[in-house]
């Protein structure tokens, strides 16, 4: 039986330790974990493909022959790391606060709120005595907020993690995502000429150039297939820099761009696409790509989602259907063929915000949906 107040307890522990990423540095909060599971006997692993950024595998095993319990497996994923704090709280960031039914912190919603429901469900299981004939695999991982390259993508890649079915906690109030849109992340590096700035004419401007890119992509007329679940394409432009002094013709300019994309959307057109732009506006230029993650999307008939929402039913929990226009690393199974959605406990509104929450209720029943869902899918 899910104990709300151990719950509670525990939301405010991983709370209160400092996994902020950046800088990134999970060893404290993978210790816990560590710690949590194997005093239920579960199968402990720590892989670490960077130093300082653990990730912990923890597998409840199945009671058929091992590797038919293996190739069935559930895996539930949360991440450990959480973006910056920054300034402006009202509340204490690491989880002292609980105020309305509601605990703040820095991850409280995304995504610590999550990993703590994940815990507590396992522990309520192993305590009533549920031996699973699936294996039910909990992966804590690391470095989720700034892409996963040493958390969910090289546990993937190598081949550490191979569940059939992954079930990914990085959402808010039992919205359950189902489709998500692509990413596409780049940097460019405007070249021009100095001059004074009183005889700007000599020279090229970078910053001026860099501008009327910008310009030209925001108004960028993608060609895609709407989605029942899922906005438009947009274009962000998240940093800008460039010039010395204001005085000179600035010879340099660099900004970078963050487009969300639709599924059915061919990401090496897109590329070449954003490249011809560019370069209609200047050959001097560089282009360089930090990140580039396909569109993601499961039919809502998969019988593992309709599971899901049986199970979030059957507690009285409406869990809706929905596309994500950020990106969970619920894009990253595909690669692998490998089924996979996501849902999760937290606060819609609250995810990188100042006095971000989770409200005590929501994680609540989080914890006793999970619970019930790995007992539905072992019998599926």
């Amino acid at each position: 039986m899910i104990n709300k107040d151990r719950l509670v307890k525990l939301t405010q522990k991983v709370l209160a330790i400092d996994s902020q990423n950046p800088p990134g540095n999970e060893v404290e909060i993978a210790d816990l974990v560590v710690k949590d599971m194997k005093s239920l006997g579960l199968n402990v692993e720590v892989v670490t493909y960077k130093l300082n950024r653990p990730n912990v595998i923890a597998t409840l095993k199945g009671s058929w022959p091992r590797a038919q319990a293996a190739k069935e497996a559930l895996l539930i994923t949360p991440h450990t790391d959480v973006v910056p704090i920054g300034t402006g709280w009202k509340h204490d960031p690491f989880g002292k606060d609980i105020v309305g039914g509601k605990i703040y912190g820095r991850g409280a919603s995304d995504d610590k709120g999550n990993l703590a429901c994940s815990m507590e469900a396992i522990r309520s299981l192993v305590e009533a005595g549920f031996r699973p004939r699936k294996d039910i695999i909990l992966a804590a991982t690391a470095d989720e907020e700034t892409g996963s390259h040493h958390g969910i993508k090289p546990l993937l890649d190598k081949g550490v993690l191979n569940p059939r079915l992954a079930l990914v906690l990085d959402s808010v109030d039992f919205d359950t995502v189902i489709a998500q849109k692509g990413l596409f992340h780049s940097r460019f590096q405007i070249s021009g000429k100095k001059a004074h700035g009183a005889t700007n004419w000599i020279g090229v401007n970078a910053i001026e150039q860099a501008a009327e890119i910008i310009r030209r992509l925001k108004a960028y007329p993608f060609k895609f297939k709407k989605h029942d679940l899922l906005n438009h394409p947009t274009v962000n432009i998240g940093t800008i820099r460039g010039g010395d002094k204001v005085n000179m013709v600035a010879d340099f300019c660099e900004f970078s761009v963050d487009i969300r994309y639709m599924p059915g959307m061919d990401p090496k057109a897109l590329i070449s696409q954003v490249k011809a732009l560019v370069g209609s506006v200047t050959p001097k230029f560089k282009m360089i790509i930090d990140d580039l993650q396909l569109p993601y999307e499961v039919s809502a008939k998969n019988p593992f989602v309709q599971a899901f929402l049986k199970s979030a039913q059957a507690e009285k929990q409406k869990a809706r259907l929905k596309g994500s226009d950020g990106a969970t690393v619920i894009s990253f199974f595909q690669h692998h063929g490998i089924n996979a959605f996501a849902t999760g406990f937290g606060k819609a509104g609250t995810l990188h915000a100042n006095d971000e929450y989770a409200e005590v209720k929501t994680l609540y029943y989080g914890a006793r949906v999970l619970e019930r869902f790995i007992k539905d899918y072992d019998q599926m």
